[in-house]
């Protein structure tokens, strides 16, 4: 009799400590989630296309000309000297 109330005592502490160690992970994550999802440094944003390198950048950092997109200045001026009408 004794050894069967010693077996479902630390039954019950190992229950106990599993619900217990499952509750704190459970917060934690939920924890990190929000983390992650008011980080302004994950935010992503729209990618575009540079039409001169058809290399994807994202829009904030992204040079807009005549409705195309572009990665940098140099390469908006390349595909813009390109596009001119030869005289």
């Amino acid at each position: 009799m004794n050894l069967l109330l010693i077996r479902l005592i630390i039954f019950g502490l190992l229950l106990f400590a599993g619900l217990k160690l499952y509750r704190m992970y459970r917060a934690w994550k939920l924890e990190r989630e929000e983390l992650l999802e008011n980080d302004p440094d994950q935010e992503g944003g729209k990618m575009v296309r540079c039409t001169w390198c058809q290399v994807h950048v994202p829009e904030t950092e992204a040079l807009r000309d005549k409705g195309e997109w572009f990665c940098s200045s140099a390469h908006r001026d390349r595909y813009l000297e390109e596009q001119k009408p030869d005289d």
